[in-house]
């Protein structure tokens, strides 16, 4: 990729790619232009008010082993190891800038290798769709954490990064509220991200007979540093993980969030394959 030169702060403008993976969306942005106070900057580019509006800010810098190394910030400006969607949502930018079809990102928690499996849209594509490569979970065990809002029992899964996954068989009213209090509590010091998760029964077609649902899981999510989100990556990857490891489906697993829908394997690995999309390019006036 061709690197632009630093600027000065006065009268900077900021090139940025927005892009979105099942609604989590994300600022795609040169490390050469990151000066100052990276977490105040990301902060404001993420204002949807003041700023152009994103869930994150996937800062790109050149690797010696990879196609780019990533820094992400949250929306709040606090810096996150990896994630699963927005690393897929680099890949999109670097595949319509070159021909590849396989995209090497070094991220907080690692080296992760997306394929390209399918692209649609003009003559590079502005929807791309990966399978990545997420690596080993860490399963604990059930966790019981006390609140304000009650007594939540819940497993801890780290994909690199923390999430709490919490078994329902519905989803209530103020869930984001118990979320929150949540993350705050002394078992999680770096925070944690939070998901509900509904698990699909199997429904007999009336016509074929066919099971329906045996691997499908329904998810909502709170991200640390972010909020209640359209969509997560990795937390598409610790709900199947944790299905799975309780023996509640078995893999391949279809994650189904707010956003849509990703598909999640746990082989040697866990794979993720879901959809990113080029939304719009710009520049961002400091």
């Amino acid at each position: 990729m061709s690197r632009p030169q630093k600027q000065g702060h006065q009268n900077a403008r900021i090139p940025f790619t927005k892009a979105s993976a099942c609604g989590n969306d994300f600022l795609i942005v040169e490390g050469a232009y990151a000066f100052g106070d990276l977490s105040a900057l990301s902060r404001r580019l993420c204002d949807r008010h003041r700023g152009v509006g994103a869930d994150g800010v996937e800062w790109l810098f050149p690797d010696a082993d990879a196609d780019v190394r990533l820094r992400l910030f949250n929306a709040d400006g606090s810096e996150a190891e990896i994630s699963g969607n927005g690393t897929r949502c680099v890949a999109a930018e670097i595949c319509s800038r070159a021909d590849k079809t396989e995209v090497v990102v070094r991220t907080g928690a690692g080296l992760k290798t997306c394929r390209l499996t399918g692209r649609k849209g003009g003559q590079r594509g502005s929807t791309f769709e990966f399978e990545a490569e997420m690596g080993q979970p860490e399963v604990g065990g059930e966790l019981s954490i006390e609140t304000m809002a009650g007594r939540t029992v819940g497993t801890k899964v780290s994909i690199g990064n923390p999430h709490f996954v919490i078994f329902v068989e519905n989803f209530q009213d103020g869930w984001q509220r118990q979320a929150a209090l949540i993350g705050t509590q002394p078992q999680f010091p770096q925070g944690t991200n939070v998901e509900y998760v509904v698990v699909r029964r199997a429904n007999e077609s009336a016509n074929k007979g066919a099971k329906k649902g045996v691997n499908e899981i329904e998810i909502r999510l709170f991200e640390r540093g972010v909020g209640e989100t359209e969509s997560s990556g990795t937390g598409s990857c610790a709900s199947a993980v944790a299905a799975i490891a309780s023996g509640r489906v078995a893999s391949p697993v279809t994650v189904i969030a707010p956003g849509g829908a990703q598909t999640v394997r746990w082989e040697d690995q866990v794979y993720l394959r879901g959809q990113a999309t080029l939304v719009c390019r710009g520049e961002f006036f400091i």
